[in-house]
């Protein structure tokens, strides 16, 4: 689950006020409603006879009809136009490889979208052409290495056409209202009534409503007319949803008033994708370390001009499986003296005067951080994961924070999903907001999240948001 609306469907924007960069945007991403249904459905009364809903879906949210008309636009109309204007019996082969070819790359491309989709502030518009661009590059690197016959113009058409497309459906359905959701009133769910760009209708004796999905606590002792109810709806095709599953989609975090199971039902992450993630690690640095190298010897030379001091700080950094660690940056600070609180002196907060002038643009830019490809190498960190903290901040956070230690199951990072969402924190309260982000990130661990972290990487590099 994730942001704020069905892939198909309406979605809503994230604000600068909720601890991320503001999104333009409505994200299209979340919720999945009910599959399809062909005609608009009544929920009979039962035992809360007077409460109706039904769902309100247009034609456009339907996957069937994005995907069905995706392929007559990008598959079959092509390649009818390149047989009636070019085709030969000498080109059969070609033309039926680059039918299954595209039709595949279709089908991957509408699947790597929708998955990018289910993440919260995901630029839906920003996701169409990579989505398609790797689908289809991935099949043309298959075809390419077998040495099968293929037709390029088949395939740059089928790409055009399905990158079009799908910008129609999308434009067609951000001018939709915001995502309306039923809510019982029974159980914790008053805190949903604080998320914002969401329609949410409490569900009331004696009235009716249109509705895209309905959210319960499911986990709540509630009167048996209103189990019923809910009963009715799952049977008649409307999505019914548990609070706290949505507040995660809307929000992007995972409350830890308890530990609680991620996707795979354990507190263990995806063995085999961290396995498989370790690999991509590896393969990753050796392609990245000749411009790692370059510049990280440009910014030492210019460490060196700007202020006194050695290029490389040393910290030890609290790692994977609670295992302390050195960690290397670039120097960005002028040397100070002893500080009895070793705490204090780990914190970077906004204008730190201590910053130097080089240092502020290694900083917006995450130059600094390059020199952690060494800790890459060596196994204590990932390109992508929660950030690791100095060895006296995570003895404190630990004391402030129930089940701080639990983001140590994977690999800290470079990179991760409360930098690109929050930024730079300091504060306990903000130190709190971020380990909700990071507990997101380790119950919904996987290749899609990962892709979807570096992009935002690059946007908040380019930008600078959350540096200090």
């Amino acid at each position: 689950m994730a942001s704020a609306a069905h892939p198909d469907e309406q979605s809503r924007s994230i604000g600068p006020g909720q601890g991320q960069p503001a999104v333009e945007e409505r994200p299209w991403n979340g919720i999945a409603l009910a599959r399809n249904p062909e005609e608009l459905v009544e929920v009979p009364g039962s035992a809360s006879d007077e409460v109706h809903v039904e769902t309100r879906r247009g034609i456009w949210a339907r996957f069937r009809f994005q995907f069905g008309v995706a392929l007559l636009a990008a598959v079959l109309l092509p390649l009818a136009i390149h047989v009636a204007v070019w085709g030969s019996r000498s080109e059969f082969d070609g033309l039926k490889h680059s039918l299954i070819g595209t039709s595949t790359a279709l089908a991957l491309g509408f699947y790597g979208f929708r998955r990018f989709s289910t993440y919260p502030g995901t630029r839906v518009s920003g996701s169409i052409i990579p989505s398609f661009l790797a689908s289809y590059g991935a099949v043309l690197a298959v075809f390419f290495f077998a040495r099968l016959d293929y037709n390029r113009i088949q395939f740059a058409t089928s790409f055009l056409f399905s990158v079009w497309w799908m910008f129609i459906v999308y434009f067609k359905l951000q001018r939709q209202k915001n995502l309306r959701i039923g809510v019982v009133p029974a159980g914790a769910v008053d805190s949903l009534f604080g998320i914002n760009n969401v329609e949410w209708v409490p569900l009331a004796h004696a009235t009716s409503h249109r509705v895209d999905a309905i959210v319960a606590d499911l986990r709540a002792d509630m009167p048996e007319r209103w189990e019923t109810f809910l009963a009715d709806c799952a049977l008649n095709g409307i999505q019914v949803m548990h609070v706290k599953q949505v507040q995660e989609s809307l929000t992007g975090k995972v409350d830890i008033e308890h530990l609680s199971e991620n996707t795979l039902g354990t507190l263990l992450p995806n063995l085999f994708y961290s396995n498989a993630k370790r690999i991509g690690d590896l393969l990753l640095c050796i392609v990245a370390a000749p411009v790692v190298a370059l510049v990280v010897t440009l910014a030492a030379l210019a460490i060196r001009v700007d202020s006194p001091g050695p290029v490389l700080f040393r910290q030890q950094r609290m790692g994977y499986r609670g295992r302390p660690f050195t960690m290397y940056k670039l120097r960005t600070m002028r040397e100070q003296p002893h500080v009895e609180d070793a705490r204090v002196a780990a914190m970077t907060r906004g204008q730190d005067e201590r910053v130097t002038r080089v240092g502020r643009i290694l900083r917006r830019y995450r130059i600094d951080e390059l020199p952690q490809i060494v800790n890459i190498l060596s196994g204590e960190m990932s390109w992508i994961g929660p950030r690791p903290e100095a060895v006296p901040l995570a003895a404190w956070y630990e004391a402030e924070l129930p089940f701080y230690r639990y983001r140590h199951i994977v690999r800290p990072g470079i990179t991760g999903w409360a930098q690109v969402r929050q930024g730079h924190v300091a504060e306990v309260e903000e130190v709190l907001s971020k380990l909700h982000y990071d507990f997101y990130y380790i119950k919904h661990f996987s290749f899609w999240l990962d892709l979807l972290i570096l992009a935002g990487t690059f946007r908040t590099v380019f930008s600078g948001f959350g540096s200090r």
